[in-house]
């Protein structure tokens, strides 16, 4: 690979996360957004037209390229293993959204290909876990492990969204625990890498199509990690008051804690009230916009280097696995004992 010039970068999926991606993609310094692969070509010409880059229908026009050097994969998620398998099999690296498929038995025969195709060559392969590279989040984490609040004991994860995702989209999105908490899994093994048991609830409160789906609109989730830690997740699909973003770490010797964010830190006095303050930032696009930036970032410096991507393949099979420790344990009723579904040697 030629270091004198960007890396040649393709994006699969023109959509809202799409968006995001290509903006950053020819923003970096380091990269080139080339081409736009969507079989909804308007959406990937309308795209392209902004970024300077080729629209394409098809992921053979893209792999066809021989100066390919990475692919970012925002298409939907029943392309993932096929986009993935394709690129390391070429040697071209790969970020990838979550989840890697809502089959674990299909993703685990996607790691086994990989494995094979990667032996020796270690072609980077980045799982797209956002919020590990948000600086509020990262900062608590690298601070818990250098032991600045002692022994973790327990971690509390507030996610809720500003309102539910059209019901065109939970149809087909997995269920809550595979979409929306699997962010939150992942941001628990950040801090508790080896969890052993799953408990969850789940409830209908206020969404008549997410109950029609068979799905929950809220639920909450505990964690034990092997060393005793407890991990509490708590997840809505609405929030009257915004995107609802907080994470605290309580440890032997203290806390740490990361707040939601504002557009600003001025408040407001008055005799109405005190400690007025913005609304929070709407929703995932504005409020993990630097963690998005950080983690292509990363991303390229792996591909400079040649190292391994964290979070990389077996961390989004982790999570899935949980995920679905999860939906099982809230529709049964009962704690679920996880055994790791792959001997972690992080792809």
């Amino acid at each position: 690979m030629s270091t004198d010039r960007p890396l040649k970068v393709a994006l699969f999926g023109s959509g809202r996360i799409g968006q995001v991606h290509a903006r950053n993609i020819a923003a970096h310094p380091d990269l080139e957004l080339a081409w736009i692969a969507d079989p909804f070509i308007e959406g990937a010409r309308t795209l392209a037209a902004g970024t300077g880059a080729v629209a394409v229908e098809s992921a053979d026009e893209v792999f066809a390229n021989g100066d390919l050097d990475a692919v970012v994969i925002g298409s939907p998620t029943s392309t993932h293993v096929d986009l993935i398998s394709r690129a390391l099999a070429q040697g071209v690296a790969a970020l990838c959204e979550k989840p890697i498929d809502l089959d674990i038995e299909r993703a685990l025969a996607c790691r086994n290909t990989i494995e094979g195709i990667n032996a020796g060559i270690n072609t980077p392969l980045m799982l797209g876990f956002n919020r590990r590279f948000d600086p509020h989040f990262a900062v608590i984490q690298s601070r818990v492990a250098a032991g600045e609040i002692g022994r973790l004991e327990q971690l509390t994860i507030i996610s809720r969204d500003p309102a539910p995702a059209p019901a065109a989209y939970i149809a087909t999105s997995g269920g809550i625990f595979r979409d929306m908490s699997i962010h939150d899994l992942d941001m628990a093994r950040f801090f508790v890498p080896d969890i052993i048991e799953v408990s969850a609830t789940g409830a209908n409160m206020f969404c008549d199509y997410i109950e029609e789906a068979g799905d929950f609109d809220s639920v909450v989730i505990t964690l034990r990690g092997r060393d005793g830690e407890l991990v509490t997740i708590t997840n809505s699909r609405h929030s009257a008051y915004g995107y609802d973003q907080r994470l605290e770490a309580f440890g032997s010797e203290g806390m740490l804690s990361a707040g939601n964010v504002t557009p600003t830190t001025v408040r407001k006095y008055g005799a109405a009230g005190t400690e007025e303050a913005d609304a929070y930032l709407p929703f995932f696009l504005e409020r993990y916009a630097e963690a998005y930036r950080n983690e292509l970032d990363s991303f390229a410096k792996a591909i400079r280097s040649g190292t391994a991507c964290s979070p990389g393949f077996d961390d989004g099979l982790q999570a899935l696995a949980l995920a679905n420790a999860a939906e099982e344990s809230a529709r049964s009723g009962r704690a679920v004992r996880i055994e790791n579904p792959v001997k972690i040697g992080q792809l």
